[in-house]
């Protein structure tokens, strides 16, 4: 199995770079090449982000607001107003304005969506929310000039009675600005609440209020459960989807790269082979982060959480030891036999000129190491020249030799 796949890298290789038998590659023909990769690599990426947008996602079957609103519980009757108002000021100042999906949203969410993209495109509605934060943002600035000024008030208050200085006017100007800015505050206020009462009177306001009001306790449970579930297979969905249209690619060239071949037809073999190539190179980055998202985010999780509930949380960590094992001496074996093998030492020594025994480096025209004495070169059985000793051919007929 290994020699085939070695094989096959081997003549794929081959088909990339060269031109027939024999023909190096042109280096102006290879920046084409490469121009041509990366446009198309850059192509595909593009197509199949178009294509996989058309996969809902969990975001969008179940919006964040929706989540916030349902799930989590964080608009009640206090902070409502609040939250819906930076909703609304974050659409309207917006870049981008990206109107949701609501014919693929959760059937719970739906009667929340409705009314909120109807006040958010609502002129008038997002005009008195403009109103509204310029009010709030009003109201804190006087409250925070409030208090600062209370402050000082009390300790030029303490300083006055310490130096019992009957005349004290800094003391009464900053009662002056107080209760002037008590009254701005208030009158401030006043314009806050009979501006939230207009916007609570409003239909889609009110709508959304209703939506609220009648959710249940079914309808936060099945919105949950359906929301673990999508966020469980959308990974699988989601590579479906880029399979869908990456497979076709890669099965087009890939014929078209086997019918060149069998036709003996160079230049579309060099083509063929580095679009086949590129067609690759997405389908393997998206199975592996498919892989990622599923394996340690779902599975492994999943695992962890059974054998905590059986009590058995140390079978976990003798599998953790287990495994680092394993891809240590996987690991060890890549580097040690593929890498950096006795074979591909001996080939790197041989073609710097060193000593094929110690490595090191050997005069010129020398027959032996001086440093070690081995014998560099051996008779070839097929020529009888002198050839070196651990060479895979002769180096005088290129006849393939058998180690010594």
């Amino acid at each position: 199995m290994l020699t085939w796949i070695k094989d096959r890298i081997g003549r794929i290789r081959t088909h990339l770079t060269t031109l027939g038998e024999d023909q190096p590659l042109n280096k102006a023909a290879l920046v084409i090449l490469i121009f041509l990769d990366i446009f198309i690599l850059v192509s595909v990426f593009d197509g199949l982000d178009e294509h996989t947008r058309q996969l809902t996602s969990p975001e969008e079957h179940a919006p964040y607001t929706c989540r916030e609103i349902v799930v989590q519980r964080n608009w009640n009757e206090t902070n409502r107003l609040d939250n819906l108002n930076d909703l609304v000021q974050s659409y309207s100042t917006s870049y981008y304005q990206i109107d949701e999906r609501k014919q693929d949203q959760h059937p719970v969410c739906l009667p929340f969506s409705a009314p909120i993209e109807k006040i958010k495109k609502d002129k008038e509605l997002t005009r008195l929310f403009e109103n509204r934060k310029d009010f709030r943002r009003e109201a804190r600035e006087l409250d925070t000039r409030i208090k600062d000024l209370k402050a000082g008030y009390d300790t030029s208050l303490l300083e006055t009675i310490a130096k019992e200085d009957a005349g004290k006017p800094g003391v009464s100007a900053i009662k002056t600005d107080v209760r002037q800015m008590t009254t701005n505050l208030n009158t401030l206020r006043s314009q806050m609440a009979t501006l939230d009462a207009k916007l609570n009177q409003a239909g889609p306001v009110k709508a959304l209020w209703l939506a609220i009001q009648s959710l249940t306790e079914a309808d936060r449970e099945r919105l949950t459960s359906d929301i673990r579930t999508m966020n469980f297979w959308f990974p699988l969905k989601r590579l479906g989807m880029q399979m869908l249209f990456l497979l076709p690619l890669f099965v087009v060239f890939y014929l078209w790269n086997a019918a060149s071949i069998r036709r003996d037809r160079h230049v579309q073999t060099l083509v063929s082979s580095h679009l086949l190539v590129v067609a690759f190179i997405p389908i393997f980055f998206k199975i592996i982060e498919a892989i990622y998202d599923i394996i340690p985010k779902k599975l492994l999780k999943k695992v962890m959480d059974l054998l905590v509930s059986l009590n058995l949380v140390a079978i976990w960590h003798y599998l953790v030891i287990a495994l680092s094992v394993v891809v240590a001496l996987f690991l060890i074996y890549v580097v040690q036999k593929k890498l950096f093998s006795h074979e591909k030492l001996l080939e790197k020594r041989i073609a710097k000129g060193l000593c094929q025994k110690c490595g090191k480096l050997l005069p010129p025209g020398a027959q032996a190491c001086p440093f070690c004495g081995f014998a560099q070169f051996r008779s070839c059985p097929e020529c009888s020249r002198p050839t070196q000793v651990y060479g895979k051919h002769c180096k005088e007929c290129g006849k393939t030799l058998t180690k010594s």
